[in-house]
């Protein structure tokens, strides 16, 4: 996905990162039937608004438990699930619909055993969907086929219900203007879009046997529909974030420029060709930013750009780095974006080793925690799994592990892994090692002051009951104002002087819960108590707490 997602083969996957470290090292570069439809108005004249009516919150105080104040981190924890060329998700093209659920509950099994709280699944990854969209085919790399029909069935609706009954959030994962793996509108599908719109496409080079057929970004019309067929997503499912990658122009292919002469004479109006570029992107960001929050304003926007934003000798406000520039050779001005407040959350991928002297991961990591300073986006990092095992320092099962310790000395809000496979596949047994000194129990999202949510009530903790081998189950009734709601489970070991543990979360409907604690040692005194969180991760107080009979 985002900015140098590993090319392991020749295609380049999702992420920029999918490049295998795509930097430029002192001038040279290490490679790792539809027609067209109205304008999607996302806009309504009455926004949709939860049934939780969203409200801005305060900050709310730490929640105690049995008189000891709680030690559960705030923290996003996710991974990248990549679509593109079957990198991830689903195994292969044109499984049967049960296959591909297993598939995806799988990942979600391994999320869970990682006590992540979010996943971010790539739906639009080459101007195709996983949904039935009026915008763009069926993903060949869903249905097996390249005829943009579809496979009978909505991925999208359940991934996010399944997403959501793990208590985890859905991101889902878009690339903006890929229009399709060839080069040539001829081999898109019969209904792709741009069959109707040839107007709107322009095809790039990728390396130097193969090109792509991207929208054109300079041009208004298409900038709008694309933006239309994100809305569409966002719309028609409960999602809890729209993200997007760093694809937005391409990146540089050899020294050819991206073929845009004809849209930039008509469109240009006497600006330089790189600031023209990027305020099409600008235009584009703030659009979806603007509609989407009109739409629906609890939900996130994102972007996981590359990570470097300028290199300090072209900009005294960049980065003491030497490498591709995301402001200049892909036109992405990010740090534009937080400063405008058009986004939530902003995932840098730093995908390189602590001490690398073109890009030291040590040098990054406190510049984007400067530039989302004093600003309501929150910062999290985009991990490189995908390059743990490879020669150097990545030969070191360590190297995530202590980024991750680096990240707890800033104002880091979460991680974000690339990809799912690399997270499962545990290298070196390198992913053990981070998860068991960083992810060794449970974390709700942080919470985002700006976006309308409610404090809960607390729920009534019933009972705690001890079984034969120790483990204690709890029932309580949960908030019967809101339709759905998230809980949080405490625990305060009564014969230590330790805080409150968050021990589990949980999601689900109104009425009676109950959760059992397995971890419980036999003939040990316990606390217990219970939060609701609304959909934003807003947190009551924790409910009186409940004893656990010995």
């Amino acid at each position: 996905m985002p900015g140098t997602h590993a090319a392991k083969s020749r295609s380049w996957h999702a992420h920029p990162a999918a490049m295998l470290g795509m930097v430029v090292l002192l001038g040279a570069v290490v490679v790792a039937g539809l027609v067209f439809v109205p304008r999607f108005v996302a806009s309504p004249a009455k926004p949709a608004t939860p049934a939780d009516a969203p409200r801005m919150l305060a900050v709310a105080p730490p929640v105690t438990c049995a008189g000891r104040v709680a030690s559960g981190q705030r923290q996003l924890r996710g991974m990248w699930l990549t679509t593109v060329s079957n990198r991830d998700w689903p195994s292969v093209p044109g499984l049967d619909e049960q296959t591909v659920k297993s598939e995806y509950r799988g990942w979600l099994d391994l999320a869970q055993k990682l006590n992540h709280n979010a996943i971010f699944v790539h739906v639009r990854p080459s101007g195709d969907a996983f949904w039935p969209s009026k915008f763009a085919p069926w993903s060949q790399w869903l249905t097996g086929r390249t005829d943009g029909q579809s496979p009978g069935w909505d991925p999208m609706a359940f991934m996010v219900a399944e997403t959501h009954a793990r208590n985890m959030e859905f991101h889902a994962w878009f690339n903006p203007y890929k229009a399709g793996q060839t080069g040539t509108i001829d081999g898109l599908a019969p209904n792709h879009p741009l069959r109707a719109h040839p107007d709107w496409a322009i095809s790039y080079p990728v390396g130097s046997s193969s090109a792509r057929v991207y929208y054109n970004p300079g041009i208004p019309q298409a900038r709008s529909f694309v933006a239309d067929s994100i809305l569409e997503a966002a719309a028609n499912y409960d999602i809890d974030g729209v993200h997007f990658d760093d694809f937005f122009y391409p990146y540089p292919s050899g020294e050819q420029d991206f073929p845009d002469e004809a849209t930039f004479a008509q469109y240009g109006a006497g600006a330089s060709r790189g600031d023209w570029r990027r305020q099409n992107v600008n235009l584009f960001i703030q659009d979806v930013s603007t509609r989407l929050k009109q739409l629906k304003p609890w939900v996130k926007f994102g972007v996981s750009p590359f990570g470097i934003w300028r290199n300090n000798t072209s900009d005294p406000r960049g980065s003491a780095t030497r490498g591709l520039q995301s402001y200049d050779d892909i036109y992405a001005d990010t740090r534009w974006w937080v400063s405008k407040g058009w986004l939530d959350y902003i995932i840098p991928q730093l995908y390189w080793h602590i001490g690398f002297d073109v890009a030291n991961y040590a040098v990054l990591l406190p510049w984007w925690s400067a530039a989302v300073s004093g600003t309501n986006v929150q910062l999290y990092i985009g991990q490189a799994d995908y390059r743990i095992g490879q020669k150097g320092a990545w030969a070191d099962p360590a190297e995530i592990d202590r980024q991750l310790t680096l990240n707890r000395e800033h104002p880091v809000s979460g991680s974000v892994h690339f990809s799912a496979r690399q997270v499962r596949d545990d290298q070196l047994g390198a992913v053990t090692r981070y998860r068991d000194a960083h992810y060794g129990s449970p974390a709700l999202v942080p919470v985002m002051a700006h976006l309308p949510g409610v404090r809960p009530r607390p729920p009534i903790v019933e009972r705690a009951v001890r079984g034969d081998r120790g483990a204690v189950t709890l029932s309580w009734q949960a908030d019967g104002d809101l339709p759905t709601s998230r809980h949080a489970v405490y625990r305060v070991d009564l014969d230590s002087q330790d805080p409150a543990q968050l021990i589990a979360t949980m999601a689900g409907a109104p009425g009676t819960r109950s959760w059992t604690d397995q971890t419980a040692a036999p003939g040990r005194a316990y606390a217990y108590c219970v939060t609701t969180l609304d959909r934003l991760w807003n947190e009551s107080p924790a409910s009186p707490d409940q004893l656990a009979p010995l």
